[in-house]
């Protein structure tokens, strides 16, 4: 599993383990598990979106290809962030953190 040994997945476990507590895991499973269902759900998308394409291929369509892709790479971005908790909020603060930082400047 990507290269990684039993002791490898031993000790990533345990970290995050430390870091996010027993209480907190079932959660995160939970959204790990739901983003993953998203994932399958946009790559099946994808795939019948690519089929289509196959089947009528003119420029105009190339263009529209490369923003279909962007969208489905955004839409699949959000989702993720909505399954697995704390994310978001981290993500919200680098935002505020960065408008400051454009502010001090």
């Amino acid at each position: 599993m990507f290269g990684l040994g039993p002791t490898e997945l031993f000790i990533i476990a345990l970290i995050i383990l430390l870091i996010f507590g027993a209480k907190r895991l079932p959660e995160i499973g939970k959204g790990l598990g739901g983003a993953i269902r998203e994932f399958k759900k946009v790559k099946k998308e994808l795939s019948s979106d690519k089929q289509e394409e196959q089947e009528s291929t003119s420029t105009s369509e190339t263009v529209n290809k490369d923003n279909t892709a962007n969208k489905i790479e955004q839409k699949m971005k959000d989702k993720v962030l909505e399954q697995v908790p704390g994310v978001k909020k981290v993500i919200d603060a680098k935002k505020k953190v960065d408008k400051v930082k454009d502010i001090v400047k």
